[in-house]
Parts: structure tokens; C-alpha cells; sequence
């Protein structure tokens, strides 16, 4: 079980056979799977096919986030080279309803050409993307699970450090805080991370709401599906 989400929590705590959850080590702090788990990076794609080798690995379950692009991308590609069995876990992305004022980008940099010039900006889509947002002139606080080392490095704005799920209330409170008049969200479609949308719509916010990657295939949107998937191999 490539790890990392809700949904593979979830997996690891329905599966009947024995499971071993890998994490890439972002978070100083995860969640527990409540499976043995293995920490880090592979090293590359020799090793990851080193640790299904030696655990007797029989099938992966891909349930990373929906935007760990690559790391999906290389897993089905290696499963598919040695011949074990791929399934990619990936829930729904949201739906705008009424009330919601999305724009679609296709990435960070997208969002800098949707908003406007002055606009201070609160930006969910982690601390990799801030380079991509620097052409904004106005304040850019970038929420982040693990308080960083560096200094922010925009010349406005700052770190907003918290771990989801936050409650509605508490982000309409933290965006009034901020001034915040624009959100930047990726389609991650998590439960827990619904919360600065219900914000944003109450308070009658744009959002920059990026696209996902393109599917991977075979691809499944449930829990419920994937442990159906493992029990017919």
C-alpha cells in the first residue's frame, strides 16, 4: 500500500490479508496506518522493486495523493515490468456547487495569471508551490502541515502551520485574520480538507482551484472497490 491518504488508511484497516503501508516521509509526523509501515523513499526504481522482491510483495494499491503524479506514474510502470498486479486508489475530485466562485488552472503559476494584482492570496497547496506564486504582488500565507526551517521566501506573507481537518468556522475566522481575497486549492477531493472551501464560499471568496493530473489506469474511487479488486486476484 502506497500510503498517504484517508482512503489508505482506511484500506489498511478493512484489508483481511497482511499489508505493508509505505509513506515518503513528508510529514514529520504522520498518522499511524495501523499496519507495519516503512518510511521514506525507495531510492529509485531498483529499489523499489528490491522491497517487493523481499517482503513477497503480490500487488500494490496506489493511494497516494491524487497530484503525486510521479510516484503513481513510476509504480504502475514497474508493476506493469515485472508483472504484479496495479490498482491506483484515487478518490473523487469536488464539485463546484452554488455559491462557489472557482476558476480552473491547470497549475500554481496558472493561478498568478487569475489573480488580480494586490490580492492577498491564501495558498493550500503546500510549500513546494510557493516558487511558482512568486510573480504575485500581493501576501502570499501558504498553509503547511510541519512548521518550516527556512524563512518564508516571499517578500509578503508567511507559514500557516495546522493539520487538517479544520472546521469552517475556524478558517472563515483565519481568513478574516489574514485578509485573505483569494484561496488556491489542488482538486484533492479530501473530506478533511473541505473546510477552506465552505469558508471561501461563505465568504464569498475566489478560488483558484488547480486540475488534477490525467488518470491512471486501472483506477478505482473507492475503498470499498479496491479491497474487492485485491480479494479477485
Amino acid at each position: 500500500m502506497l500510503a498517504g491518504t484517508a482512503e489508505a488508511r482506511a484500506f489498511c484497516a478493512r484489508a483481511q490479508g497482511p499489508v505493508l503501508a509505505s509513506l515518503a516521509g513528508a510529514v514529520r509526523r504522520p498518522l499511524a496506518q495501523g499496519v507495519p509501515t516503512r518510511m521514506g523513499g525507495f531510492g529509485g526504481a531498483a529499489g523499489f522493486l528490491a522491497v517487493l522482491k523481499a517482503e513477497g510483495i503480490g500487488a500494490v494499491v496506489d493511494a497516494t495523493h491524487p497530484f503525486a503524479e510521479r510516484i503513481t506514474a513510476r509504480t504502475a510502470a514497474l508493476c506493469a515490468q515485472v508483472g504484479v498486479p496495479y490498482l491506483r486508489l484515487e478518490r473523487p475530485g469536488w464539485r463546484a456547487g452554488p455559491g462557489d466562485r472557482w476558476t480552473w488552472v491547470a497549475d500554481a503559476a496558472g493561478a498568478v495569471g487569475v489573480i488580480p494584482a494586490g490580492a492577498a492570496v491564501f495558498l493550500a497547496t503546500g510549500r513546494q508551490t510557493v516558487g511558482a506564486v512568486a510573480g504575485l504582488s500581493g501576501p502570499v500565507w501558504c498553509r503547511v502541515i510541519d512548521a518550516p526551517e527556512e524563512v518564508f521566501p516571499l517578500a509578503q506573507g508567511g507559514w500557516v502551520v495546522g493539520r487538517p481537518p479544520f472546521a469552517v468556522a475556524d478558517e472563515v475566522a483565519l481568513f478574516r485574520r489574514l485578509g485573505v481575497d483569494w484561496v488556491v486549492a489542488k482538486d484533492s477531493g479530501a473530506v478533511e480538507a473541505e473546510g477552506k472551501l465552505a469558508a471561501a464560499r461563505e465568504m464569498g471568496l475566489p478560488v483558484a482551484m488547480i486540475r488534477r493530473p490525467g488518470p491512471v489506469a486501472p483506477r478505482v474511487e473507492t475503498v470499498e472497490a479496491a479491497l474487492d479488486w485485491v480479494a479477485g486476484l
